[in-house]
Parts: structure tokens; sequence; C-alpha cells
């Protein structure tokens, strides 16, 4: 079994140095309060970033989706843009990161004064964690491809948990993912409350059908960094791409299908339920994603 996330094993993340509140710690001391509300509750908001040849990738757009998350979530990050941007620099410099780095960023509403979900028992300013890895992708999950199944978590409403929020209750997207395994697949394939294909539990999807590419509408998907970017990319290469809602009838008569995420870019999905797609260096996903490494590498 493969993953979106499949990376390379690197040593020098055993010495990492992570920052929490205002200090680095090696990875070995580096902890949290028990009465922190990401432990207690789940409240708070992340980011994934990578870091690409020195630099850091649609870095914008990254800040732009925290800030919305956390402000959708009643948390006041205590750290402007330019102090965001200078420390996770100085991560990457204090960690000897030159490329193949990935970041996750993590701000909670901070430590309360006793386990319980009202903002008023928080005694301190939001909490900031930076973890920053040696993370290459495996290249064997690019040739094999993953295999999605339908399952029955599905993506909720934005008045029940809003999941275009990055939150750190990620319950609903974990149970698509223990229930896709079970399953014997690698990622969920999940429908929103109107029966439609909404996303998967934690990539984009799209699917081709006649050299045209499809994805949801986005209303029930987590503000998608990557999947913008393929948009765009078919807009400027006269790609025809269509954000609109469809049904699991459309994808099983799709020619391809794929994923999107900030870590390993574009991936191929090689089975949806029992339909199988073939991975091959022909596919217009393939080619999608040789437009997107080209993209990265001009930053």
């Amino acid at each position: 079994m493969v993953s979106s996330h499949d990376f390379l094993k690197d040593k020098r993340n055993k010495n990492i140095k992570i920052y929490v509140n205002g200090k680095f710690y090696h990875r070995d001391k580096a902890k949290i309060s028990v009465f922190d509300s990401s432990a207690l509750l789940g409240h708070g908001i992340w980011d994934s970033l990578r870091y690409h040849n020195n630099k850091f990738i649609f870095l914008k757009m990254h800040l732009d989706r925290l800030y919305k998350d956390a402000k959708l979530t009643d948390i006041k990050i205590p750290l402007n843009r330019k102090q965001i941007t200078s420390l996770l620099h100085k991560t990457v410099k204090l960690n000897k990161i030159k490329t193949d780095g990935h970041l996750r960023i993590i701000v909670s509403r901070g430590i309360k004064s006793t386990p319980y979900q009202s903002p008023k028992v928080t005694v301190t300013e939001p909490s900031i964690i930076i973890i920053p890895e040696f993370k290459k992708p495996d290249t064997k999950v690019y040739k094999k491809g993953l295999k999605l199944v339908t399952v029955n978590t599905i993506r909720g409403p934005l008045n029940v948990q809003n999941p275009q929020i990055n939150s750190l209750s990620k319950l609903n997207c974990i149970l698509a993912c223990i229930e896709a395994q079970k399953k014997g697949a690698d990622e969920a394939l999940m429908f929103d409350i109107n029966k439609n294909i909404a996303t998967c539990n934690s990539t984009h999807f799209f699917f081709i059908k006649n050299n045209c590419v499809y994805t949801s509408t986005g209303k029930y998907c987590v503000t998608g960094i990557t999947r913008q970017k393929i948009i765009d990319i078919c807009k400027a290469k006269k790609i025809k791409v269509y954000q609109k809602n469809f049904k699991l009838k459309d994808v099983l008569q799709a020619d391809e299908a794929f994923v999107t995420g900030t870590f390993a870019g574009i991936v191929g999905v090689n089975q949806i339920n029992k339909k199988k797609f073939k991975i091959n260096k022909d596919n217009l996903t393939h080619k999608l994603s040789q437009y997107y490494l080209d993209l990265i590498n001009k930053l």
C-alpha cells in the first residue's frame, strides 16, 4: 500500500530543531503542554509548506490560507506575516535545509487553565509550532499511482464543521482514511452532502475525460494551493478545465484521474473502486505533472 505522502527516509530528521513558542528544541525535547488547546480539543489550524531549491513554494498563498483559517476559527496569530516569514526562513537555515524540505506550521488557541472548550479559560497567547523535515517524495508512488475507494464518511456542510478550513480537528478525514484503508485502498474518495464527489481525505481530486480536466467546485474542500496551480496551468496551456459538481458515475467513465497536494504535487490514480486506469507518460496527467515541475523549478 502506498500513499501520496510516502517519502524517502532521511537520517537527518533524527536531529531536526523544532520551533515551539519562541524557542528551538531538538526533536527529542520539543514538547507542548497537556493543557494546550491542540491536545485538549484540536482547536487550532495548520499549514504545510515545501522548501525547494532554497525557496518556499507559493509562500504568499500558504500564508493567505493560514491567516484566513485563523480568522475563521477566531484565533489571532500573535505574529504578523513578516514575522512568520522570517521565522520560517530561520527554521530552514538553522536546520540547514536547501531543498526537499517540508515544514508543518501549527497554531493552536493556546494553553488553557482547565480542560474546557470555552476560549474564556485560555490563559496564554496562541501557541506556534514549526516542524521542519527533510522529505523527498518516494518516486514509487508516481510510477504505481494510487488506489482510491469511495467511503461512507462525507464532507460536511459549512455550518457543521467548515471543510474549507485546514483545522487540527481532522477527525472527518481520519475516519474516511481508516475506512478506505480497511477496504484495501490508499486514500478515500469522499462525497459531499449532495452526493457529488468532493475530494480525497488528504488530497484534492481531478479526473480527465476527452482531454478535459474536471475537479469539484471546491465548496467542500480545504482551500487547495496546488489544486489552484493546476487549474491555472490548464488555463495557461489552453487545456479545458471545469470546476463543477459531478457524480461517481462520471468519475467511473473517466479516461484518467489524479490527485494534488503540497507534498507530492500530482500523483496519478490507478484505480477507483473496481475501475482501473493506466499510468504512463502519454497521459495528460503526466504532462500536467511536468508543467507543474517546470513551474516550481522556475520560481
